[in-house]
């Protein structure tokens, strides 16, 4: 099939490559005449791992390619729509003026009985609404709405091999135009035997966000526990460990520590609150509040915990803080946990250097005033207190022996719950980690 694919940031790059990997003609679509040069010379615009080599792939066989101009993808016939929908300056409603300008854009080339599938993630009543715009304009055309669930540092593999298909679209003969389109997208995805479900436009955009509320929520939990642990001398891991063999619960995103960050959860969780509000339905949605700040509130509790560590006093201790991006396998610092208690710290007079494999250059343009050492030996070297707060493997496989002799005093808070404690302690290491005795 011919399809484009309009936005060519996280999520449309790799859906972009990924599309051409299961065999159409792909061309990405982006404003950003930066981005596109990137693109076209199979250089990712960021860290993900597998995709340099998935858009080389794909572009040695002709089958992907990039443009500025949304003329170069009128012959198309299935768009999607995969642009960015951040918070709102001074609100926490989504902002959807990339989503109006995309579908705009797209809406002025598009050929009649193409399909425009929306991959962002959206409030609800969003597709709704762009549907009704789409009808006055080109009758002939159809509207789906067909949410990612990409996790940064697997998003080759989640498009790739999801683990379901969501497909929202309307009740009549448009809608089942629309299935046939995306089947035939999604053909081989569907012979691997992956769940595919069908519902209606408020439906699918609801999937994508309460999938994200109930992730975060189930995070904040955990680091609730964790909070009720540390005033009780209980160990929060091993307390993670029992609940999750309840195959009620499960044990993933049960890990407390520092909380979550990132593009999509912070934004997403107040965006939906926001829209709710906006329904009427705002008392549905008010634990989401408390998932936030339950959140927020564990970066100032590792900022306290090393303030008692150090003696009650950060100033003029140098600390370096292990991690930048908000996870490991990432360059993304959006609402980065690890920045956040960077900076809080050297308000507090502390000395700070942060050290991360991938994310620096993103670091310095969002917290330049932060002090940044990428060779890790060198970041290390003279500390007072490493805090561990995004757990790449460099730091989570270190050798503490070989680390004990570059620091000036062997104290680490671990953010993440990730250290093998015995085998830090045993080498002569302070080891604090948070809700854990």
């Amino acid at each position: 099939m011919k399809i484009s694919v309009v936005g060519c940031g996280y999520l449309g790059a790799v859906h972009a490559a990924a599309m051409a990997k299961l065999g159409h003609d792909v061309i990405g679509i982006d404003v950003d005449a930066s981005k596109i040069a990137d693109l076209q010379a199979s250089k990712a615009p960021f860290f993900e791992p597998g995709l340099p080599e998935l858009l080389s792939e794909a572009q040695k066989s002709g089958s992907l390619s990039f443009s500025t101009n949304m003329a170069d993808a009128a012959d198309a016939d299935v768009h999607f729509l995969c642009v960015g929908t951040p918070q709102r300056k001074g609100e926490n409603a989504a902002d959807l003026k990339y989503v109006d300008a995309g579908f705009a854009s797209i809406t002025q080339h598009i050929k009649p009985g193409a399909l425009i599938a929306g991959k962002s993630t959206v409030p609800v009543g969003t597709a709704e609404r762009l549907a009704d715009k789409l009808r006055d304009i080109q009758p002939e055309a159809i509207l789906a709405w067909n949410p990612e669930f990409l996790r940064e540092g697997h998003a080759v593999k989640d498009t790739l091999a999801p683990d379901r298909l969501i497909y929202g679209v309307s009740d009549d003969s448009q809608g089942a135009r629309a299935i046939e389109l995306l089947d035939e997208v999604y053909r081989q995805i569907l012979d691997a035997d992956t769940p595919r479900l069908t519902m209606g436009y408020a439906t699918a955009e609801l999937v994508k966000t309460s999938a994200n509320s109930f992730l975060a929520t189930k995070i904040s939990f955990i680091n609730a526990m964790a909070e009720i642990c540390e005033a009780t001398g209980a160990d929060v891991k091993v307390l993670a460990d029992s609940i999750g063999l309840d195959d009620r619960i499960g044990r993933k995103f049960l890990n407390a520590g520092v909380g979550f960050g990132g593009g999509c959860l912070p934004k997403d969780i107040r965006a939906f609150m926001a829209r709710a509000g906006e329904l009427g339905a705002d008392q549905a949605l008010t634990f989401l509040r408390e998932v936030d700040a339950i959140n927020m509130r564990r970066r100032e509790r590792v900022v306290e915990l090393v303030r008692e560590e150090l003696g009650g006093s950060l100033l003029g201790q140098r600390i370096t803080v292990l991690g930048a991006a908000f996870k490991p396998n990432s360059d993304d610092v959006r609402d980065s946990p690890a920045l956040s208690v960077s900076a809080q710290l050297q308000l507090l007079g502390a000395i700070v250097t942060v050290t991360d494999p991938e994310a620096l250059s993103n670091a310095r343009k969002r917290f330049p005033e932060l002090q940044y050492e990428q060779d890790l030996t060198e970041a290390i070297k003279g500390a007072e207190a490493l805090i561990l707060l995004t757990e790449w493997e460099d730091y989570t496989e270190a050798d503490p022996v070989a680390w004990s002799q570059i620091v000036s005093r062997p104290l680490i808070l671990d953010g993440r719950n990730v250290l093998d404690i015995d085998k830090w302690r045993a080498a002569g290491w302070h080891v604090k980690a948070m809700g854990r005795p």
